[in-house]
């Protein structure tokens, strides 16, 4: 933590942070291929997605696509990767069934319930996602892990996304918290980390995947470790 710095408030990103995304996300696309694209492979469907499905949240947390682009973008992208002939209508309705599949699938990652059973009774704990705020409750409702929260903030409500300022200023608020006690842990070093420390937060990286990051920064590689912190 900062020097002398009492923490009060954790803010926890949700996608690839306590829900398991990636995992949630190819048992939605396999259901969805066994019975719309049965030839496609769901191993080298994944393959391809993945990158394509993180650049293109990189465009749209930077305003750069819309989430209308965001949903189309990434599977024609990935379908045209695979040399895959598909029509725009067949797109769209996948995309819209993927939403609606995505939050029946609710793995969390390993550890998520133990550490929001460790840190309840310490401090208060909050939400804040860029992800769709309908698809986002029903995540939070699914997996059982709401009575954690005391609020949860969507950049839909904030009317921005992580790393605008705005949406920290907007749930630090919403939760009644100070900003200088309070503490950001999420897996995107531009949105969630960068994005708190310069709102004025402090911030741990949720590093599962063991990229690089500078030395300075907080970091932990399963979510138990954030007992050394918190």
């Amino acid at each position: 933590m900062k020097n002398n710095t009492i923490i009060t408030d954790v803010f926890f990103d949700l996608d690839h942070t306590l829900w398991d995304f990636d995992k949630n996300s190819e048992l939605a696309f396999e259901a969805i291929l066994k019975k719309n694209h049965p030839t496609i492979e769901i191993n080298a469907f994944i393959e391809k997605y993945i990158p394509i499905n993180q650049a293109c949240w990189k465009l749209y947390q930077n305003d750069k696509i819309s989430h209308v682009e965001l949903r189309y973008n990434r599977l024609k992208h990935t379908f045209d990767a695979l040399d895959y002939v598909v029509s725009d209508a067949s797109i769209d309705e996948m995309a819209e069934e993927y939403i609606q599949l995505l939050p029946l699938n609710n793995y969390l990652f390993d550890g998520a319930i133990e550490i929001l059973e460790y840190l309840k009774d310490k401090y208060r704990l909050h939400i804040i996602t860029n992800g769709f705020a309908e698809v986002q409750y029903k995540k939070i409702t699914n997996s059982n892990i709401e009575t954690y929260f005391q609020t949860i903030t969507n950049s839909e409500k904030a009317g921005v996304k992580k790393p605008n300022p705005i949406i920290f200023e907007y749930a630090l608020n919403s939760a009644n918290s100070k900003k200088e006690n309070s503490i950001m842990i999420g897996d995107c070093l531009d949105a969630d980390v960068q994005g708190a420390l310069n709102a004025g937060l402090d911030a741990i990286f949720f590093n599962d995947k063991k990229v690089e990051a500078e030395h300075n920064i907080k970091q932990i590689n399963h979510l138990l470790e954030l007992k050394n912190y918190l």
